[in-house]
């Protein structure tokens, strides 16, 4: 069985001894910069990993605790599982210990243990008692609330075996990061080795890479291969979600890359520049937060300045939460469920942060409108069924490939909630088409499928209104203007015929109870032209003729409904005298064997102009077919 992996943050004010804790643990030193040596004071991103008891194998990302390297800090815990926060015995909670602490609870990090360091300073036993005392206080109401006080000391190595089990226990009961089939590496850290080029790392989320695949740098738009992976300096060809890894890329330089970018496969992502989301705003702060405020936004491991629209209330106080659009001024890669943080640009200060509950805002949101507050509110439940239900109704139709990896669901549960809600009659099914995983179905709310419906029988109503004399819409014209994916209007359109809401006659769609109606105007001009073709029904007016008695729009009108024949370019005839002669056709072809276009014309009392065309007319219907200079009835089975 493979072997899961998890990340560990570190967090805690400056000099409480957070690297030192690190590298007696794991033997590396995560301090990797000379500045740092040279001050002993973290000021990026370190990274070491250890074996914990039971053979739980973690990769550590340790932060810089100074207030200065917050904004560094914010990089490093985004997609920690848990969090070692470490709090020096001899000066207890600090200002840094209460802003990670309210980073951490923002970003909903639920496990982790308290390090209790540098305890051989202490001689007194109840200065400790006081110091955890002040700590449980500190931490009531957060999510680390029930996380265990382990008192450590690097230096004499007292309580470290007790520290490493307590780290054990805790990631056992976390469950390991679920595989969407859409992974994504915020990078974290960009360098290059001789001989290997260009290197990333960062901690893998939402499914896995491969060597040799074709990767994207968002949002850059770059494209590259993987050339190699590594978890923890060993060589691996697959690398899963939930590890620190480093990738190997070929074709993009490291100038190309910075941290903040995100790798992934091409298609997935898209960067956006507009987002809803939920904010809580934090508990510490002065001023409200204010609409269309700028702000910094911190997310995974990117930073970028944006503004934040308030949609529900006009300013958000301290410790109060609202439905929020926060528009950037450079694109950012994020999904749906991702958590954030805002920080005031100056003076510097943690705002708040909360949950990403669309990436792709559709628009700029009209303030206070009551169907944008509710739909967000549905968002924001974490119920998986109300969940699907928003995601298919904003978007209005979807693939169940595209639902299932916006709605970030394990894909057991996703088919589960999905069945439910066919069943219930929620969502339902609007056609099927073939991809390379097999058939992908296309899936709508009810509520969208019965509102699109309505609007295929209101295009052809609005047609009929804008051209009463035809007798229809062509089918592919409907199929234009309603501006659907073609398996969907299939599925849409069919319905409505199955229903008989629309009826379909050679490739024309008309409502049941249409008719080609004329005005009285027009109706005295079509009596006019109907007198002519009484007078010489074999030998009536042209197409030409007619169109210029009635005009061409109600000469189609009358072929259309039927009162007219035209059996060629020029030559028509009205449909009671159509039929006469077509009966009679077929009378003397069963009398004689045959007819000619003579004996028509004899027959008829007209000319070759007109009896020609009507027999080339009946060939290309079937109903006869020419032998020589005659005709005979075409042939049946």
């Amino acid at each position: 069985m493979e072997q899961t992996m998890f990340v560990i943050g570190t967090a805690g004010h400056v000099d409480h001894g957070k690297s030192t804790l690190i590298e007696v643990l794991t033997g590396i030193n995560p301090d990797r910069l000379k500045e740092e040596i040279l001050r002993e004071m973290t000021i990026d991103l370190g990274f070491a990993w250890m074996e914990l008891p039971g053979g739980v194998e973690v990769g550590i990302v340790d932060v810089p605790g100074h207030r200065d390297f917050i904004e560094n800090m914010l990089a490093g815990v985004g997609g920690i599982d848990a969090v070692l926060f470490v709090i020096a015995a001899d000066e207890g909670v600090m200002p840094q210990t209460r802003e990670h602490l309210l980073i951490l609870d923002i970003l909903q990090i639920q496990r982790g243990v308290i390090a209790l360091t540098k305890i051989d300073l202490i001689e007194d036993p109840e200065w400790l008692t006081l110091v955890e005392s002040e700590i449980r206080d500190a931490v009531e109401h957060t999510c680390l609330a029930s996380a265990p006080i382990v008192p450590v000391s690097a230096k004499t190595g007292e309580g470290l075996l007790e520290l490493r089990q307590s780290l054990s226990e805790c990631l056992q009961e976390t469950p390991p990061k679920a595989d969407l089939g859409r992974p994504r590496l915020p990078v974290d850290r960009v360098f290059s080795l001789t001989g290997f080029g260009t290197i990333v790392t960062g901690t893998l989320q939402d499914g896995s890479l491969k060597v040799g695949d074709e990767i994207e740098v968002l949002p850059r738009g770059l494209r590259g291969r993987i050339r190699g992976l590594q978890t923890h300096k060993r060589k691996e060809e697959t690398a899963k979600p939930g590890r620190r890894t480093a990738v190997n890329i070929s074709g993009i330089n490291t100038e190309q890359i910075q941290r903040g970018d995100v790798i992934s496969l091409p298609g997935l992502y898209s960067p956006t520049q507009r987002v809803d989301a939920l904010l809580r705003v934090a508990s510490g702060i002065e001023s409200a937060l204010q609409h269309n405020m700028e702000i910094k936004f911190f997310h995974a491991t990117s930073e970028v300045i944006g503004r934040l629209r308030l949609l529900g209330s006009d300013e958000l106080k301290a410790g109060e939460e609202g439905w929020v659009q926060i528009e950037f001024r450079q694109p950012v890669v994020v999904a749906k469920g991702d958590r954030y943080i805002l920080r005031r640009p100056s003076p510097p200060e943690t705002l708040g942060g909360g949950l990403i509950l669309e990436a792709h805002s559709p628009r700029r949101y009209k303030r206070f409108a009551p169907e944008v507050l509710e739909r967000l509110k549905g968002l924001s439940t974490g119920d998986p069924l109300g969940v699907m239900v928003q995601i298919i109704q904003q978007a209005g139709f979807l693939t169940e490939k595209e639902v299932f990896q916006a709605a970030r669901l394990d894909a057991q549960l996703a088919q589960e909630v999905l069945q439910g809600l066919l069943e219930s009659n929620r969502v339902v099914v609007v056609g099927e088409e073939s991809s390379r995983s097999g058939l992908n179905r296309w899936l709508t709310t009810r509520k969208i499928f019965n509102r699109e419906q309505e609007r295929l029988v209101d295009l052809v109503r609005d047609f009929h209104q804008q051209s009463p004399l035809k007798r229809g819409i062509p089918r592919e014209a409907l199929k234009n203007r309603a501006g659907l994916p073609p398996k969907v209007f299939q599925s849409l359109y069919q319905g409505l015929l199955n229903e008989q809401r629309l009826v379909e006659e050679n490739l024309i769609v008309r409502l049941p109870q249409h008719t080609i109606r004329f005005s009285p105007p027009q109706e005295r001009l079509v009596h006019q032209l109907m007198v002519q073709f009484s007078a010489s029904p074999y030998n009536p007016p042209t197409v030409r003729d007619c169109c210029a008695l009635v005009g061409d729009e109600i000469f189609q009108a009358l072929v259309d409904r039927g009162d007219l024949i035209q059996v060629s370019a020029e030559v028509v005839f009205r449909a009671d005298t159509y039929q006469e002669m077509l009966a009679e056709v077929k009378a003397m072809i069963r009398q004689h064997g045959s007819i000619t276009v003579a004996q028509f014309r004899d027959r008829f009392s007209t000319s070759r102009k007109y009896a020609l065309p009507f027999l080339e007319h009946l060939d290309q219907r079937r109903i006869t077919v020419r032998d020589g200079d005659s005709r005979k009835l075409f042939p049946t089975k």
